[in-house]
């Protein structure tokens, strides 16, 4: 037996309208907003520029403290002694010849 089909009542296609918008805002809001996709994307790439960063601030500190200690009084080298003072003094011996 065949019932005639109607046609949709205004009140069915309001909400599928409003299902239809409600996911289309969600799916915009997953990607687009301010925890969407691409600003995790975007923290994570900071994040990881940040820690590059801190291993090379880390290896140069690990560079300085192991100066310093090489130019205490506990521990003294003298080629690196030497290398100061003409770098920062700008000292040469009696023997050498400048070109600058």
């Amino acid at each position: 037996m065949n019932t005639p089909r109607t046609a949709p009542t205004l009140g069915t296609l309001l909400f599928l309208a409003i299902v239809m918008a409600l996911g289309l805002y969600f799916t915009f809001a997953s990607v687009q907003g301010d925890y969407g996709l691409f600003r995790r994307i975007q923290v994570e790439s900071e994040a990881a520029e940040l820690q590059a960063e801190r291993d090379a601030l880390q290896a140069e500190v690990a560079a300085l403290r192991n100066k310093t200690k090489r130019l205490s009084d506990d521990f003294l080298d003298l080629d690196l002694l030497d290398q100061q003072a003409r770098d920062v003094l700008g000292l040469v011996r009696g023997d050498e010849v400048v070109i600058r």
